[in-house]
């Protein structure tokens, strides 16, 4: 197995192991995509990926990072994700999409335009939901602790925007349990402190993505796939954060949701404190990758610091993952998996458009 095998997963195959990671564009309104992401993901395809993931999307209005996010929960947005997809197809690569929701670190600016919270007067809103009210740094809003009935709209929610990618011509769905967002929120205890079913012990705080899981699943057509993306861990400290979210309970997350109809684990990490300590160097998250699909015998993808051709074939011979998601390095070079081929010694999957390049 190598970097240009194809991946079979329930009735879709990716044509090689090279995904492109979602990556927020903060250029949509009234979450709705535009050109630019058309390009954006368009080229991408166009580039030889197996896969192409949409930003993270978010499930309700009020769960968008910034004004700027794309989303799923009207039919607007549906119809401007069309064509999208139709043309991510036509390249070659199957189209996905992250369903998200932003939780404590919602209504806030692009990252140009500083990241910070945004008041409602400047384009933002209130209220942020969270599983408690902790903010998430001193320049954040403090959030609503979600109740019983937000909790079940929230599930309702999730489920909704996967019937509405499925309309939109999407293929493969990834539930965003990651990077301090609200499903993550409630996986960490240092930002979950409930003391109802959601909150306290593990099969309390792993409850909500549970839920969320299973109305995804029962929505999302069987012969699709659906991928899960969690930080494996918080890189806290426990002498000055206290006990967080680790890898060992990753690892029991994974365990408990073998039969919940995930396909593959999308491993991450980091997100729910503002100044983690986080080793970030090449590769840093691979290893994370690796020990989940080892213990758990569960597919999983490989993100964070990928850059080199032979680095991302490497993980993949080596089974320490079984797709590699890459992100900033798709923004610096759209055709890398082709340079990707070429440095491999394999054939450059080139639109004919491009063949006498290549």
């Amino acid at each position: 197995m190598n970097l240009f095998a194809p991946l079979v997963q329930r009735g879709v195959t990716l044509k090689n192991r090279i995904v492109v990671s979602p990556m927020c564009q903060y250029s949509a309104q009234d979450g709705v995509p535009n050109q630019w992401h058309l390009v954006h993901l368009g080229s991408r395809a166009v580039g030889g990926a197996g896969a192409v993931i949409a930003e993270a999307s978010a499930v309700q209005a009020g769960g968008r990072i910034s004004p700027g996010d794309t989303g799923l929960w009207n039919d607007a947005q549906v119809a401007a994700w069309s064509p999208i997809t139709s043309f991510i197809r036509e390249a070659g690569a199957v189209a996905g999409v992250q369903l998200a929701h932003a939780g404590r670190k919602a209504s806030c600016a692009a990252p140009w335009d500083g990241g910070r919270a945004v008041a409602p007067e400047q384009g933002g809103w209130l209220p942020i939901v969270a599983p408690s009210a902790l903010a998430f740094d001193e320049h954040s809003i403090v959030p609503q602790a979600l109740d019983g009935v937000g909790i079940d709209a929230l599930v309702a929610d999730f489920a909704a925007a996967a019937q509405r990618a499925l309309a939109a011509g999407f293929e493969l769905v990834e539930i965003h349990a990651a990077h301090g967002y609200l499903l993550h929120e409630f996986l960490s205890p240092l930002s979950n402190h409930r003391d109802d079913d959601y909150g306290g012990s593990f099969d309390n705080r792993i409850r909500l993505l549970r839920r969320v899981i299973a109305a995804v699943r029962a929505v999302w057509p069987e012969r699709l796939p659906l991928w899960l993306r969690i930080s494996a861990t918080d890189w806290a400290d426990p002498q000055t954060d206290g006990a967080g979210w680790d890898l060992d309970q990753s690892c029991a997350l994974v365990e408990a949701i073998k039969g919940d109809g995930v396909d593959l684990i999308d491993v991450s990490s980091g997100g729910t404190l503002p100044r983690a300590k986080i080793p970030v160097g090449a590769g840093f998250q691979t290893p994370l990758a690796a020990t989940i699909r080892e213990r758990c015998d569960v597919a999983t993808g490989a993100v964070g610091m990928i850059t080199a051709p032979a680095q991302a074939d490497h993980v993949i011979r080596t089974g320490q993952a079984d797709v590699v998601l890459l992100a900033r390095e798709m923004l610096r070079d759209p055709y890398w998996p082709r340079r990707a081929a070429l440095e491999l010694r394999q054939t450059p999957d080139a639109p004919v458009q491009y063949q006498r390049a290549w």
